[in-house]
């Protein structure tokens, strides 16, 4: 396993990330907490060190699991969990009053007396920014938390609130959790520059695209089974999730990796979890599995590292179009140090 400083942070986190969003959840595509112990158990033994949940995975009971199947390991392991969502009213957002509340909750179902990175969970439009950044300090300095985190805001959302914590002295973000994938590029405009120069570590998220990049999809054929599968846990219509994602720009991805599956002997979600671990803005890749197979198929892409052709024949097939001003920068923004005439 290969280890990363978590952005501009003196912590080292693997580079394979153990998402538990599914654990504890009672339905055919949750993972039984017996066997989410023992997939938890199975990562650390393998060199994985950075556990991720959050507050109201499976209600809460995710954090339950990896708290129980982490209390003899406690020292071992860079957790992380979220705050955002909830119920109603004051039980969601990121008012102080929900913050300090979602905490000590999480401390209680995590056993533990303190998180390694807390992070907000999604952007509020009603409380201030510097409530949410002044509480979220106020945790570090009380040493509840160790490192704060920044999930699903917008760039310049991300941008301002990193300015009101250097101004104000707040500790500030490190790492950041976005979707990221081979078919999922999008962050590519700004996130990934941003990211690099605020020294923020990228721990993407779904990394096979919602499953689509683990080749059990194939051009032409139209899966029957949609509702088992992964790219059905996201909340909007499965068939409409699958249009989204079927496309032919995805399936020349597919194919790109094919190619690289047969010439190497790898499996398809290893070469897209490999392309994940070589982009530069990525600390840390979260990798959701169900199964302890699943997991040992995507711990071998902790050892597959690609070719600079391997990894430009992907880059190729998952380029981005083009857009205003990222195209007009490029073309005609270029600047050179030579000053020779």
């Amino acid at each position: 396993m290969k280890y990363n400083l978590l952005g501009r942070t003196g912590l080292l986190v693997s580079d394979l990330c153990l998402g538990t969003m599914i654990f504890g959840e009672e339905n055919s595509r949750g993972t039984p907490a017996d066997q989410a112990t023992a997939i938890i158990h199975r990562y650390l033994d393998a060199g994985g060190n950075h556990l991720d949940t959050a507050n109201v995975y499976a209600g809460g009971r995710s954090e339950e699991i990896v708290g129980q199947a982490i209390k003899d390991r406690r020292a071992q392991v860079v957790l992380a969990t979220k705050v955002r969502f909830g119920g109603e009213l004051n039980t969601q957002g990121l008012s102080r009053f929900h913050i300090l509340q979602a905490v000590e909750a999480s401390l209680k179902r995590l056993a533990t007396d303190y998180l390694d990175l807390y992070y907000v969970h999604c952007w509020d439009p009603l409380t201030p920014l510097e409530e949410t950044l002044r509480a979220l300090d106020d945790l570090v300095t009380s040493g509840k938390v160790r490192y704060i985190g920044v999930s699903n805001f917008k760039a310049w959302q991300l941008m301002k609130a990193l300015a009101v914590s250097d101004s104000n002295g707040y500790a500030r973000f490190v790492a950041g959790q976005y979707q990221y994938s081979l078919v999922k590029r999008d962050i590519e405009y700004e996130f990934t520059d941003l990211c690099l120069s605020e020294g923020v570590g990228i721990t993407p998220w779904s990394p096979l695209g919602g499953g689509f990049l683990s080749g059990k999809y194939k051009r032409g054929d139209r899966p029957q089974d949609l509702d088992n599968g992964r790219i059905a846990m996201m909340p909007d219509d499965v068939e409409e999730a699958w249009d989204r994602r079927a496309t032919e720009r995805n399936w020349n991805v597919i194919e790109a990796i094919g190619q690289i599956v047969e010439a190497r002997g790898v499996t398809y979600s290893q070469v897209a979890l490999a392309w994940l671990r070589a982009q530069p803005a990525v600390s840390s890749t979260i990798i959701g599995v169900r199964t302890m197979a699943q997991l040992e198929d995507n711990l071998g892409a902790a050892e597959l590292n690609l070719t600079g052709d391997e990894l430009q024949t992907l880059d190729q097939a998952s380029a981005l179009p083009e857009m205003y001003p990222y195209r007009f920068i490029q073309h005609y923004g270029y600047r050179t140090r030579n000053l020779n005439r």
